[in-house]
């Protein structure tokens, strides 16, 4: 275990020392976990990140270049950062191997005052479940999931959960256990397996997105940077933009893509797909609206000034800006006399 030998030698030097030894990178293996980290800056945020599900990586896939989830955005937000990669299709982070490794870290990192926790799904119960030993400030989770403990969640019955039922669900740090930290939770409200976990996490702000699912559309919300964008403001300020995040739900829900995705994940729920029509239906009324009123403000007068300016020279251009302005407001009887007339 490297990073505890050169923690422990690390803390013996002066503040200003310390610094002077970073930049500094190196990962190991704690049995079925791999473990990455590197230290940039004393000042900057240390952030924890636990993989999700959706993975099947063993031992060897393992190669110098290889960085688990989230390493990456932590680098680009230059921060300091710890990622943990689970090996093996069914693993939670339960191992005797990771649980001694975190117990002993949590005592090595005082230089560092601001400490943050990201997870999606599995990676956010493990975040959350050693948030206090880790004594994190912050934490972010999406789709959540507080612990796969049946006597404490016996609602929970994915297939997940029955699966996950080979490890320890008694033992130290098997639920949410959050200690001061705060922060956000964010989930589909209409999932109720993610609502009930989502109750067992009452000190975070709760930010819902209607039709998110759990983990379903996790690569259609990645194609637009949902998880990028809103996993950036909060490395980057230790918070979200609550108002510019309702825009950019709201901005998901313009686009046809996610209706589609919804109704390919709803498929054999009819109840859940007819609420979607209902919504898709609504949802197009209001567009038709926005359209109708964002063109009563458009001025069109100098798409008209510049068609008649050329129309002798280039008459075909004009034509085309002219159908532009015809595009924008259909009815405007000059537009429609000047293209009959080039015509």
């Amino acid at each position: 275990m490297k990073l505890l030998y050169w923690l422990d030698e690390w803390l013996t030097l002066c503040r200003d020392e310390q610094q002077t030894r970073l930049p500094m990178s190196g990962s190991d293996l704690l049995g079925d976990v791999y473990v990455k980290y590197e230290f940039v800056d004393l000042s900057k945020p240390l952030l924890f990140t636990f993989s999700p599900a959706g993975t099947n990586l063993q031992e060897h896939d393992l190669t110098d270049d290889f960085a688990p989830w989230g390493y990456h955005l932590a680098q680009k937000q230059n921060v300091n950062i710890i990622a943990f990669q689970h090996l093996g299709k069914s693993n939670w982070f339960r191992s005797r191997n990771l649980i001694f490794f975190l117990e002993q870290l949590s005592t090595l990192l005082s230089p560092f005052k601001c400490r943050l926790g990201y997870g999606l799904s599995r990676g956010g119960f493990a975040v959350g479940a050693f948030a206090k030993l880790l004594k994190l400030d912050q934490v972010l989770f999406f789709h959540p999931v507080s612990t796969k403990n049946t006597e404490i969640v016996p609602w929970d019955n994915r297939s997940s959960t029955e699966l996950a039922q080979q490890f320890d669900w008694q033992s130290e740090y098997h639920d949410v256990d959050l200690g001061h930290a705060k922060g956000y939770i964010i989930y589909d409200p209409t999932n109720k397996i993610d609502r009930l976990h989502a109750k067992r996490y009452p000190q975070l702000t709760h930010l819902r997105v209607f039709g998110m699912g759990h983990g379903t559309h996790a690569s259609y919300l990645t194609k637009f940077g949902f998880y990028k964008q809103v996993a950036v403001d909060f490395i980057r300020h230790q918070q979200i933009d609550i108002a510019q995040f309702r825009l950019q739900t709201k901005t998901l829900r313009l686009k046809e893509e996610y209706y589609q995705s919804l109704n390919k994940a709803n498929a054999s729920s009819p109840h859940r797909l007819a609420l979607l029509s209902t919504a898709h239906q609504i949802l197009a009324d209001e567009k038709e609206e926005h359209v109708q009123e964002h063109q009563a403000k458009i001025d069109i007068q100098p798409l008209i000034d510049v068609a008649l300016k050329h129309q002798d020279e280039h008459p075909n251009d004009a034509i085309q800006l002219l159908e532009v302005a015809q595009q924008i407001v259909p009815d405007d009887p000059l537009v429609e006399h000047k293209l009959k007339q080039l015509e």
